[in-house]
This record gives structure tokens, C-alpha cells and sequence, in this order.
């Protein structure tokens, strides 16, 4: 029997094969399928099945979500944006009804709260309040038609304009201290005439409460954001406007203003009612504090870990947890890496709440962007792009018990559909996308779903990609109605969490505001140039490792005329010293009108100051063969310690000068020395302190040191002896003064 072609054969089976019209969506997966089915409708070339298909996108469209129970957890600007549009944007009251709280009414946001940027800082510095800008900008995001419609009688028209009344309420900002609540509204341009009765007096008492109460009132001396202030007086109001604010008034205030303005009383609710602050170790060992110090730094370094410092145990209201445990839908949303997602689910209780959810669809919405300072360099390679396996190990790594059981799909933004010229301009302002891996994000157990989920206004008109509101909750909506037939089986290939909390710094928990009220009366009573007070404490907040004893080695500052500058101009640039014959920081005049460089001459000089007045005497002295000169002898005589001022023990003071290269006299202990040949550059043990100080705070604050401290970049090879030393060197520098300096002390055991 003569044998069949090969090309007829192939042909006769696929003559035999009935094309299914979900095949004709140009996607990987049956959910992608659907979602973009919901989102677009049927495809072309699915004419024959187009009843069908119709039909498929119309049921899928009908699937009654509005008693489904919607938990999401993340920050600011990413929760918002999801819940129902940025609600920042100038743009945002033209269409403020949509997003998931459009199609799920019984949403509930859990939002971070370790913000300490802009108004939300000036508050934490002044009141022991959680930070509120998130929830504040969250709360205006949840606004409901249904809600202006029940409690005000607000047809959709008045409803739409009430909201553009709040929309420029609540995010006014105001430079100059306001005399009267008239003089502020006046000033924003706002007439609250055109609110419900019931809303306006209700605003208006708030806005009294700005003015009565002492403690708001003070708040006020510095530029705000007026819906953070209106969030604070409903809670001091809660409170009854004491000095220290409960649990239940934190709570009982968000519930009153959500209500207020329109919101579900319990839509937004915080992590904690704790105040909490991040802490960020890069992977070069060092460890800073504060939100806002981690988004504007430049460290060069990968993120290691991030960790939460509260200020005292914990406290989770239960109706986050209640929501969690209830919740039909869990979704974690965009938003910045290391300061949305991980510090809440670092608050105990939480991640573990989730993992027990066990009916509950799960989904991370993964970010769009590689964020400079927290995603720009993968953690285990720092040469290589950032994916969304990255993002996740991020997360697996940062949050306690890892993220098994804490998402099942991740939704990813599809750029098939984004022009390349787009991608092209983004890159030029160094904004990156986080690109889809699929086969290590299944192989890591998850299932991505890549969708159509960013505004297609916005990046015709605009020619900018974000995530859309209303295609975001539709494609959640689509996940849940098909949420049998999404895959069961969950096989994570996951390494195991070693996640360990941070240990508590000190004896005593403290408020930002406790510890901003110690460093002003230890600052008051400093001998200072007029003005330059209000320096040292907004220098004092801005470094939150900078710790109170480390301001009991100073006794005021002068400003130095530059006629009487004794140091070299030439070829110091390090404009201040710490004198230890008067305990005085000196600091040179050409810098009160120069804020970041007079910051750094107080940097140094406050860093120079722990030492103390260490030393005896200081000497240099030649080294000579015959008439050959060949180099210096540096020396240093210490105090004995009964006589010594200084922040550090005897053995921490012999560590430092140990790491920078001093050698101890093996017949006085109190003398050390150091051979400088030739004509080699030299940096004394003291001013290298002081750089060291304000580099660790900020690295962008000492050129000098960055520069020593780039061999850590550097690819060590076993070859080259030195360069393993130097490494070594400088990984104990910084480990010195992340645990001596800073008293810091965690178990790096995570590798």
C-alpha cells in the first residue's frame, strides 16, 4: 500500500479539527482569554460564532458583584487609582464613580501607614497621629454615587459637582498660616454653599477644630495639605480633643469623615493605629530610616530587606481582620515595592489572616514601572533588567512566612498594545517597565494574567501608560465569575522565608512627635546663631537614625567669618569642624544661604563630635632616610577614658580607629599611628568620622566616601589580595556604624 504524504496527512487532521473561537484571542491562558473578551468584545474573524460570543462578553458583564466582599491592601497613589482613580489628578472629578467601588460597592481598602513626606510629616513631627495622607487621598478615591445619593438626596449632576467641591477641599495646599476658617476657604477659593447642608456644617465644624485646638492650630505654622488636617481634627474631635489619641478615635474619626464626605464608614481603615516608621537595609549593610528618605535616595545598591519600626506593640484593628477573614476578594494593589504592600503585611497578624482566607480569590496587581532607589537593581544580580519574578521574590523576601498562599494570579499590564514610541519616550526619562517573565513566575507557582487593564484615553490623548480604574475592575470581575475553572493545583517552588523582624532600638517606644519634642528641647537649649535652630531640627527629622544622645557632645555653633577661617580653603571643602576645646561646632559663613551644603557642615560636624575630645595631642612627623624624605607618621595620643568625653566605650573607640587603619602602640595603648608614604592622599581619623557620618545618613552627602566605598560594587577576584581587604574593611566600616553609631543591631542571616 502506497504511503500517505506527510503534507495531506497533516492536512486531513486538520481538516478534522473544529476551531474553538477563544482561540482567535491572541492570548496564553483561558482567564487572559476571557478578560480580554469582557474588555473588547469578540475578536475578528469570529464572525460565525459571533452570537456566541455576544452573549459570552454580555453574561460576563451581567455577573452581579455587588454583595461581593472586596478586600485591598496597598498605599496611596496605586490603592486609590484602583478603588476609583487617582483621585490627586486634576482630571479626577470628571469621572469619580468608577473603579472597583463601582462594580464591587462593598470594597475596603487597608491602607499602609509608614508615609512621612510633605504635610503627612509635618503632622508626625508635631502630633502622635499615624501618618494620614494615604488615607486621606484613598478616602476621596471611595466616595460613592449610591452614598451622596442615600444620606444627601444628590441627583448624579449635584453628586458630580459635590465632588469637585471636595476634590479641591481636600486636596488644597496652603503655604501661609490661615487666620480663620474663612480666611482659609478665601484663600483656597472655595465657597461651601454648594455642599448638602449636613456636609457643610460638618466640614465647617472641622474646620473650627483647626483653630480651637491648640495642637492643630501650632500644625498649621508649616505648608499643608487641608484634607490631612480635616482627617486629624475629626479624630482629636473623636478624642475629645486630648493631647494623646486612642485607638477608637483614630478609628472612630476616618469612620465620621468617610462618612462625611461620602464614603462607607469602614471603606478605608489603617494597617494599625500604631505609629510606624521603615527602616531600609541596602546590601551594602547600610540601614536607613523613613518612606520618604527610601524614595529619594540614590544608594547604588539593591534593596536587602525593608522592616517596619513601630513605636510600641502593634495594634490591628479587628475590623481588618474581620474584613480579611470575610473577604470574597483579595487584591494586593500597585504601588511602590518596599513602602505599600510590605509594611502591611509586616504588621502582625496580617499576612497570616490572609493565608487562612482559603475561598478567597487572590491577586497581586503588579506595578508597571521599575522605581528608581527600590527596583532600578535586582537583589541577586545587580547587572540585570527587573522582572516581575523579581517583584515577587521582593515580596517572598520582605514579608513574614513568605508569599505562599498570599496570591494565586498576578495581574500584569499587557505592552503588546503599547506603541513603541511611548516605551521609547518613557525610557528616555528613565522609566523602565517591569517586564513579564511567564515561565519563572509558573514556575515559582503563580499564574500571571497579562491584560488590557491601562487607560486608553490617557495614552492617546496624553501618551501615558497607567493602570485604568474601570478596565482594572472589570477584569477583576471577569477572574471572580470564572473562578472554578482557574487552575487548583498550587505547587510553589519557593525558597524557604527567613524573614526576621527588626529588634527594638531602644528601651523606650517613641512617637515621631515624642522624639521631635526631646530633640527640641535638647536643640533649645544649644547655643545657636538666630535661625539656625529651626535648621538643626529639620535636619534632626529629616535623619531619623540620628539619635538623641548622638546632640549631648555639642554645646551651640558659630558661624565663622571667612577672614577667620584657619582651615584650607584650597583643598578642604568640608566647610565645618567640631571643636573640642569649646564643644562648638564651627561653621563657615559662606554657607547661610547655602541649606544642602550648611546641612552637610552640621552632618560632619555633629559626627565629628561623638568622638569627643578623644584626643591628647595630634602630630605629624616626617619619615626620613638620611636626607630622603619617604613620608608621614601620623599620630595620635587619646585621653585616658576618666578624662575623655566621648560617645563610644573604650573598645569601640579602638574598633574605629583599628578600621581606619591606626595602630595601637604594643607599649601604650593610648597611642597610635599610621605610615602615610610618599605623597599619598590622607584623610585624619576624625574628619573621616564626620564624612563617614553624613554619608551614611546620605550618601549623596560625601563624594569623598562614596568613592572609597564603590569597591563594594566591584566584582572582588580571589587574585588580587588588597582588593579582598579593602572589601573586608569597608563592609566592617559600615557594619561599625550601623551597630555602634546608630545602635542597630540585626541578625544578617537571610543570604
Amino acid at each position: 500500500m502506497k504511503s500517505r504524504n506527510p503534507i495531506e496527512t497533516s492536512l486531513a487532521g486538520i481538516a478534522g479539527i473544529r476551531l474553538n473561537p477563544l482561540d482567535l484571542i491572541p492570548r496564553n491562558t483561558f482567564a487572559e482569554k476571557m478578560i480580554d473578551l469582557a474588555l473588547d468584545g469578540p475578536p475578528q474573524g469570529a464572525e460565525s460564532a459571533q452570537e456566541e460570543m455576544l452573549e459570552l462578553a454580555g453574561a460576563l458583564s451581567r455577573v452581579d458583584t455587588k454583595n461581593v466582599k472586596v478586600v485591598v491592601l496597598g498605599g496611596g497613589t496605586g490603592l486609590s487609582n484602583i478603588i476609583g482613580g487617582d483621585s490627586r489628578t486634576p482630571m479626577w472629578p470628571f469621572s469619580p464613580f468608577r473603579g472597583l467601588k463601582d462594580l464591587f460597592p462593598k470594597t475596603k481598602s487597608i491602607v499602609c501607614v509608614t508615609d512621612d513626606g510633605g504635610s503627612t510629616g509635618e503632622l508626625l513631627r508635631r502630633l502622635p497621629i499615624i501618618a494620614l495622607g494615604d488615607l486621606r487621598h484613598v478616602l476621596l478615591s471611595s466616595i460613592q454615587l449610591r452614598r451622596l445619593q442615600d444620606r444627601y438626596g444628590a441627583g448624579e449632576g449635584e453628586a458630580e459637582k459635590i465632588v469637585g467641591v471636595l476634590h479641591t477641599l481636600i486636596g488644597f495646599r496652603f503655604s501661609k498660616k490661615p487666620a480663620s476658617p474663612t480666611d482659609l476657604l478665601c484663600s483656597a477659593d472655595i465657597s461651601l454653599d454648594g455642599l448638602p447642608g449636613p456636609m457643610a456644617q460638618g466640614l465647617w465644624i472641622l474646620l473650627e477644630a483647626l483653630f480651637s485646638n491648640s495642637l492643630l492650630n501650632d500644625a498649621m505654622g508649616v505648608p499643608h495639605c487641608l484634607g490631612n488636617l480635616l482627617l486629624a481634627a475629626a479624630i482629636y474631635q473623636e478624642a475629645g480633643n486630648r493631647t494623646g489619641v486612642t485607638h477608637n478615635a483614630v478609628l472612630k474619626g476616618i469612620r465620621r469623615f468617610a462618612s462625611l464626605v461620602g464614603a462607607p464608614p469602614d471603606a478605608v481603615l489603617p494597617c494599625t493605629t500604631t505609629t510606624a516608621q521603615l527602616k531600609v537595609l541596602y546590601s551594602n549593610g547600610v540601614l536607613v530610616s523613613g518612606e520618604y528618605k527610601s524614595s529619594i535616595a540614590r544608594r547604588g545598591y539593591p534593596v536587602d530587606r525593608v522592616f517596619v519600626d513601630f513605636s510600641d506593640q502593634p495594634v490591628v484593628p479587628s475590623e481588618v481582620l474581620t474584613s480579611i477573614k470575610g473577604a470574597d476578594i483579595i487584591i494586593l494593589a500597585p504601588g511602590s515595592t518596599y513602602t505599600s504592600i510590605v509594611p502591611i503585611l509586616q504588621v502582625p497578624g496580617i499576612a497570616d489572616a490572609i493565608r487562612k482566607n482559603r475561598k478567597a480569590l487572590k491577586v497581586l496587581v503588579a506595578n508597571l514601572w521599575v522605581q528608581k532607589g527600590e527596583t532600578d537593581l535586582v537583589h541577586d544580580n545587580p547587572s540585570r533588567r527587573y522582572y516581575i519574578s523579581d517583584l515577587i521574590m521582593a515580596y517572598h523576601r520582605n514579608i513574614p512566612g513568605g508569599v505562599e498562599n498570599l496570591f494565586r494570579q498576578v495581574m500584569v499590564l499587557g505592552l503588546q498594545r503599547i506603541p513603541g514610541d511611548v516605551l521609547q519616550n518613557y525610557a528616555v526619562e528613565e522609566k523602565i517597565p517591569i517586564y513579564l517573565d511567564q515561565a519563572r513566575v509558573c514556575e515559582l507557582g503563580f499564574e500571571p494574567v497579562e491584560a488590557m487593564i491601562f487607560s486608553r484615553d490617557a495614552l492617546r490623548a496624553r501618551k501615558v501608560v497607567q493602570h485604568d480604574p474601570s478596565s482594572m475592575a472589570v477584569a477583576i470581575r471577569t477572574l471572580w465569575a470564572i473562578k472554578r475553572k482557574l487552575p487548583k493545583d498550587i505547587r510553589h517552588n519557593l525558597p524557604v522565608s527567613s524573614f526576621q523582624n527588626l529588634p527594638v532600638t531602644s528601651q523606650k517606644a517613641e512617637t515621631p512627635s515624642e522624639r521631635m519634642n526631646k530633640a527640641r528641647q535638647v536643640i533649645q537649649k544649644l547655643s545657636l546663631p538666630g535661625g539656625l535652630a529651626d535648621v538643626f531640627i529639620d535636619v534632626f527629622w529629616k535623619h531619623r537614625d540620628i539619635l538623641i544622645e548622638h546632640l549631648g557632645y555639642i554645646k551651640g555653633a558659630q558661624f565663622i567669618k571667612k577672614s577667620k577661617w584657619k582651615r584650607s580653603l584650597e583643598w578642604d571643602n568640608v566647610l565645618s569642624f567640631y571643636d573640642p576645646d569649646d564643644g562648638f561646632m564651627k561653621i563657615h559663613e559662606d554657607l547661610i544661604d547655602n541649606p544642602e551644603r550648611l546641612e552637610v557642615a552640621i552632618l560632619v560636624a555633629l559626627g565629628e563630635s561623638l568622638l569627643g575630645n578623644y584626643t591628647v595631642k595630634k602630630e605629624i612627623l616626617p619619615l626620613k632616610e638620611g636626607d630622603e624624605f619617604f613620608g608621614k607618621l601620623f599620630c595620635l595620643t587619646l585621653r585616658p577614658p576618666s578624662d575623655r568625653v566621648c560617645f563610644f566605650l573604650e573598645n569601640e573607640l579602638h574598633e574605629y580607629l583599628t578600621l581606619v587603619r591606626m595602630n595601637r602602640s604594643g607599649h601604650n595603648p593610648l597611642y597610635y599611628r599610621r605610615v602615610i608614604n610618599g605623597s599619598e592622599a590622607f584623610t585624619p581619623a576624625g574628619l573621616m568620622f564626620g564624612l563617614l557620618y553624613a554619608w551614611y545618613l546620605d550618601n549623596r552627602f560625601a563624594s569623598h566616601i562614596e568613592y572609597k566605598m564603590s569597591i563594594m560594587k566591584v566584582e572582588v577576584s580571589d587574585l588580587i589580595p588588597e582588593q579582598i581587604h579593602l572589601l573586608s574593611q569597608r563592609r566592617a566600616l559600615v557594619e561599625f556604624f550601623r551597630k555602634r553609631v546608630f545602635r542597630v543591631s540585626i541578625k544578617n542571616n537571610f543570604r
